[in-house]
C-alpha cells in the first residue's frame, strides 16, 4: 500500500484534519498559544498538555481557567485527559467538550513517576482492563473522537503496548492511536522501534482507525522517514516543534529554507507577548524561561548574554535585552 503525501487530509472518527502532521501533547508547555502557533504554521491538528480528568470533574478553577482555554483559531483541537478512574474520566471529557474540545486524547504512556504513581499515564499498561475501561467512558462521557497516546511497553523488549492498542481500537472503539515506540522506562532514550508501529499499522489493516507515529521526531528529515518506516497514517510532532514551529511548514511543502533571524526573533516576541496575555506580566516572565534557549540557540546568542534571560523577572527587560542581543555583530551578519 501507497502511502498518502502528509499534505493530503484524513479523518479521526467524524473530525476531518488538514493534513497528516499533528503536535503532540507537551506536559507543561502545550497551552493555546503554543498549540496556535504550531496551527499558523501548518500543524493539522494541535493536542494540548496533559490535562487531569479530576481537575475537570471538580472544576479546579486553574484547569478550567488555564488548561482548558481554547482559542477560536485553533480549530480542530484535542484536549488530553489523564486518570484512572472511569467515572471522573467521563465527567472530565464532558466538561472538555463542553469547553469547546473537538477530540479528546487519553494519556496512556505518561513515563514521569508522579502520574504513574496515582495509576495513570503509562501505567495503565499494566491495567488494560482499566485502560479500555477509560476509553469507553470518555466516549461516552464526551460524544467526542476519542484517541489514546500510549507507549509500546513498560520496558525493553515489553510490546503490552502494542496489544493494548488493539484491544482499544476492538473493545473501546476509539477513533484513532498514537503509538510512541519507546519503553515507558527508557523515556526518551534510544532509538524508537517503528517496526512496532508497523505491526500494530498491519493488525489494524480495514479497520479504518489511522494510527500516529510519535517519538524520535526531532528533525523533519526524520519525521519523514519515521512515517515511511512506520507505515503510519499521520505523524506526530513533540521535541521537535520546541522553539521550531518552521518544522511543520517543512513537513507540509511550505518551506525549504531555515527562518531568518527576523522570523526567529517575531516568533519569540510573539509567544512572549501572548505568555503575557495568557498568565499576566510576573507568572509570564517566569514561564517564558523555558522558551528562551530554544530561541536563543537558533539566534546564536549563547554564554552570559543568553543566561541573562535567566535570571530576569520582567518582560520588558527581556524585550531589552533581546533587542540588545540581536543588534550585535554576530546576528547581523
Amino acid at each position: 500500500m501507497i502511502q498518502p503525501p502528509l499534505t493530503s487530509p484524513f479523518r479521526i472518527g467524524d473530525v476531518e484534519i488538514a493534513n497528516r502532521v499533528l503536535l503532540a501533547p507537551l506536559a507543561g508547555i502545550g497551552n493555546w498559544f503554543v498549540r496556535l502557533q504550531a496551527r499558523r504554521h501548518g500543524a493539522g491538528l494541535a493536542v494540548s498538555e496533559m490535562v487531569s480528568s479530576f481537575g475537570l470533574h471538580y472544576r479546579n478553577e486553574r484547569t478550567m481557567t488555564e488548561l482548558l482555554c481554547i482559542h477560536p483559531s485553533e480549530h480542530p483541537v484535542s484536549i488530553q485527559l489523564f486518570g484512572h478512574d472511569p467515572d471522573v474520566m467521563a465527567s472530565g471529557a464532558a466538561i472538555a467538550a463542553e469547553g469547546g474540545a473537538d477530540l479528546i486524547d487519553i494519556n496512556m504512556g505518561c513515563p514521569v513517576r508522579k502520574i504513574r504513581k496515582v495509576g495513570a499515564g503509562a501505567e495503565l499498561l499494566r491495567r488494560p482492563d482499566l485502560a479500555v475501561a477509560l476509553a469507553r467512558a470518555a466516549t461516552e462521557g464526551s460524544g467526542l473522537p476519542v484517541t489514546v497516546k500510549l507507549r509500546s511497553g513498560l520496558e525493553p523488549g515489553d510490546r503490552s503496548g502494542v496489544d493494548l492498542a488493539v484491544r482499544l481500537v476492538e473493545e473501546a472503539r476509539v477513533a484513532g492511536i498514537a503509538l510512541h515506540p519507546r519503553s515507558a522506562a527508557i523515556q526518551h532514550k534510544g532509538d524508537p522501534d517503528y517496526g512496532l508501529v508497523r505491526e500494530l499499522v498491519t493488525r489494524l489493516a480495514g479497520s479504518g482507525i489511522p494510527v500516529i507515529v510519535s517519538g524520535g521526531l526531532a528533525t523533519a528529515e526524520l519525521a519523514r522517514r519515521a512515517y515511511a518506516e512506520s507505515g503510519a497514517d499521520a505523524v506526530m510532532i513533540a521535541r521537535g516543534a520546541l522553539g521550531n514551529p518552521w518544522i511543520f511548514e517543512q513537513l507540509t511543502g511550505r518551506r525549504a529554507l531555515p527562518p531568518s533571524d527576523d522570523q526567529i526573533l517575531g516568533e519569540l516576541l510573539w509567544t512572549m507577548d501572548r505568555a503575557e496575555q495568557h498568565f499576566g506580566p510576573q507568572r509570564a516572565a517566569r514561564y517564558a524561561r523555558k522558551f528562551y534557549p530554544w530561541y536563543l540557540e537558533r539566534l546564536r546568542v549563547t554564554g552570559r548574554e543568553a543566561d541573562a534571560f535567566q535570571r530576569t523577572d520582567d518582560l520588558d527587560e527581556a524585550r531589552a535585552l533581546l533587542n540588545r542581543a540581536v543588534r550585535t555583530p554576530a546576528l547581523a551578519a
